[in-house]
């Protein structure tokens, strides 16, 4: 791709890049190709924060792992859910958020829509997420 001087970071109108729409469609192979072309795994999508938080939301397990691999900031903020942990806390990824508090996700770091990750659960029900979230 940068053989061709392909920008692998430009946003379309609505501020998604390539590694965003990739993740955001489970597309891990396209993902991990990206970031080895110097995708910024950091970059912010208005909506939906970065793609650590895309994939937290949708529940991508090694989307996640790879993600980190990589650098991506587990306490970044932005997007709907605010970081990452609140976008898996949210949706009931209990594997997920075992995987960030491993990285060192901040379990209190305030969001958006809800205050902290242990509000994100309750407000869902997710009982097993708000039993991790207790023991952290």
């Amino acid at each position: 791709m940068l053989e061709y001087s392909v920008e692998v970071n430009a946003q379309s109108s609505v501020k998604r890049n390539a590694l965003q729409i990739s993740c955001f469609n489970g597309h891990k192979k396209i993902v991990q190709l990206l970031l080895e072309y110097g995708a910024d795994v950091n970059a912010q999508c208005s909506i939906d924060g970065n793609v650590l938080q895309i994939a937290c939301s949708d529940g991508h397990e090694k989307m996640v792992q790879l993600l980190l691999e990589y650098g991506a900031d587990v306490n970044a903020y932005g997007g709907l859910y605010g970081n990452a942990l609140q976008a898996a806390c949210s949706n009931g990824h209990e594997t997920i958020v075992q995987i960030l508090l491993d990285h060192g996700a901040n379990v209190n770091a305030q969001g958006n829509y809800y205050e902290n990750a242990l509000q994100a659960a309750s407000y869902y029900g997710h009982k097993k997420v708000v039993q991790i979230l207790l023991k952290h």
